[in-house]
């Protein structure tokens, strides 16, 4: 498979960290469009129900001490209507995301101000209960598809932020933020599964974020067919295998049902997040293990198991 002089570019970088976010900028026609499609995105019920809890928030924050601002939420005082809504990201520094993330916090806008969430309840997947489907398994085996980690950050998220058939096309992925998590990826916490063809192609992909032995899945996106499930597949064995805990991916689906995600009461996640968020990980550069047999993957069974001859 052939890299992209860009892609390498990206890993000679990563050791070079950096907690500012670059000032990315978006034309006016953009902003107009984006504010247009996310009024459009927030007047379908029931996220409407909740536009005046987000306009008090945001009115209070205005007028809240510097202090106040900097200062982490609560999550337990998360709103229910919209559900998850609990303050005001005040910037999109390294420090201060991953201070969110520990807490079991998440920024997520479509417009400005950059927000806290901290949903009622967290669709999370124990490894051991991730289940892989038998299509999934033979496309494994196939060997039509790589994966690779870390080796085109940017180029994920960019896909990520392509619009889907059938949805309105609004994303949360900007260029800012784009910038904000590369920073991230730079600083060793944010890290991306690239799913290449035999052509070499970018096929799909996965991003997101990880805190001691916590992955949080931000997004995924699929160019053909299976390409996201082979890198999320892949990513499990892994995360699995160097001794994660938990793999966060927010809010319910019936996909993420089906491959063994779910649902978690706040107060539930967040006492987990407080134990593992605090252990060693796996910070820095990840490359994807060889060794690892993911089409024949079991896991049910430890590494341990797996390595133990048969009786």
């Amino acid at each position: 498979m052939t890299m992209t002089g860009e892609s390498l570019g990206e890993s000679r970088q990563y050791a070079k960290a950096s907690d500012e976010v670059s000032k990315a900028t978006e034309s006016v026609f953009n902003r107009i469009r984006r504010l247009v499609l996310a009024s459009l995105w927030s007047l379908k019920p029931p996220r409407l129900w909740g536009v005046p809890n987000v306009l008090w928030m945001v009115t209070k924050h205005a007028f809240s001490t510097s202090v106040a601002r900097k200062r982490l939420p609560d999550p337990e005082m998360a709103l229910k209507h919209p559900d998850g809504l609990v303050g005001i990201c005040p910037d999109l520094r390294v420090e201060t995301l991953i201070s969110g993330y520990r807490a079991g916090l998440f920024q997520f806008c479509h417009v400005r101000p950059y927000k806290w969430w901290a949903p009622s309840t967290r669709m999370v997947l124990r490894l051991p209960d991730f289940h892989m489907e038998k299509n999934l398994r033979r496309r494994l085996r196939s060997g039509r598809y790589t994966v690779t980690f870390d080796q085109a950050f940017k180029d994920v998220m960019h896909g990520c932020a392509e619009p889907r058939p059938g949805r309105l096309p609004l994303t949360w992925i900007t260029e800012e933020i784009i910038e904000a998590y590369y920073a991230m990826h730079a600083a060793g916490y944010a890290h991306s599964v690239e799913v290449w063809d035999e052509d070499g192609n970018l096929a799909g992909g996965v991003f997101g974020i990880a805190v001691g032995e916590v992955f949080f899945t931000e997004s995924q996106f699929a160019r053909q067919r299976d390409a996201s499930k082979v890198g999320f597949a892949t990513l499990s064995r892994h995360l699995q295998h160097w001794g994660f805990a938990l793999n966060d991916a927010k809010y319910y689906s019936g996909h993420l049902a089906q491959a063994g995600f779910q649902l978690m009461p706040r107060s539930q996640f967040n006492a987990l997040l407080a134990r593992h968020c605090e252990r060693a990980g796996k910070p820095g550069l990840w490359t994807v293990d060889d060794t690892l047999d993911v089409g024949n993957w079991d896991p049910k069974a430890t590494d341990a198991d797996a390595a133990r001859p048969a009786a």
